[in-house]
């Protein structure tokens, strides 16, 4: 399928910074990517707006072009980590202590729905499970063009991680299954809601804000437990992974479980909100804040 979008940026964009990478020492290169940034705050004006919406709404207060251009670099910082994790530079994912649900997941070896954001260093928490933990993850992912970064995570994990398109929707349903047939976990956002088919409206940042629910949908279609996270920079070379508590389906019935799983992911953007509040420039949904209910 013809992918429906693209990343910013050229082609051949991700290409020349592995190329830097390789031969640039980083007391030059760094600089340069803040330069670099620069040139992307002032040629995006809508993302530039939905940085600052953003952070406006965040900090509490009116902030200057300076905020957003350090809310653009944390993001080009993290596009830089994945192209080298993809180039063999190996991060570290560790659980906070009171991170149960995903320690109760991994010891399970059995297969679950993980629910994660556009936070941090959310994306590689699936290509760290795998050489690390040895788990098979199928990550639902939109197709989109110029995606070299994903290209080669996708390579160099290949053992471990496949991807399911969503935007390949004819399909979707029966390649979940099969993932689960195989006895893989399903990584899904839950933060975007241009691909969700089921939403509910839930407080975060002032407002009651509508997010993707079809997690806790297909957890009872499929009899799985669903655990949340995202991953955060806790210094070179390392991840520190937040999760929720696991929710598992019980026999009490569909709309029982489903308010129960409400309150699971309520309480789980609540702890997301403490977080941003304290690093809010990990935040990379560089799009209109979701819409209050």
């Amino acid at each position: 399928m013809k992918p429906t979008a693209r990343n910013p940026g050229p082609g051949w964009g991700y290409r020349f910074l592995r190329g830097c990478d390789r031969y640039v020492p980083e007391f030059i290169f760094r600089p340069a990517r803040m330069v670099g940034t620069w040139f992307a705050v002032a040629a995006m004006p809508a993302q530039r707006a939905y940085s600052r919406a953003y952070l406006e709404v965040i900090t509490g207060r009116p902030v200057g072009l300076l905020a957003v251009f350090r809310h653009f670099f944390a993001f080009e910082e993290f596009l830089m980590l994945r192209l080298r994790v993809a180039g063999g530079f190996r991060q570290h994912g560790e659980l906070t202590p009171t991170s149960d649900g995903f320690r109760t997941f991994l010891a399970s070896n059995q297969p679950a729905l993980l629910g994660t954001f556009h936070v941090g260093h959310s994306d590689l928490t699936g290509f760290l499970l795998g050489p690390q933990e040895q788990r098979r993850v199928y990550m639902v992912r939109q197709r989109v063009e110029n995606s070299h970064d994903t290209e080669l995570l996708g390579e160099r994990f290949g053992n471990w991680i496949s991807f399911i398109w969503v935007n390949e929707a004819e399909s979707l349903l029966f390649a979940l299954k099969g993932a689960i047939a195989a006895g893989g976990s399903i990584a899904l956002k839950c933060d975007r809601l241009e691909f969700s088919a089921k939403t509910e409206a839930f407080h975060f940042l002032g407002a009651r804000r509508r997010f993707p629910f079809t997690i806790y949908h297909l957890a009872l279609i499929f009899r799985l437990p669903v655990v949340l996270s995202v991953g955060l920079p806790d210094g070179p070379g390392q991840t520190k992974v937040y999760s929720s508590p696991l929710f598992e389906p019980d026999d009490a019935g569909k709309s029982a479980n489903l308010e129960r799983a409400k309150g699971h992911f309520q309480a789980f953007l609540t702890l997301l909100e403490s977080l941003l509040r304290d690093a809010p420039e990990q935040w990379f949904n560089f799009l209109p804040l979701n819409p209050p209910a």
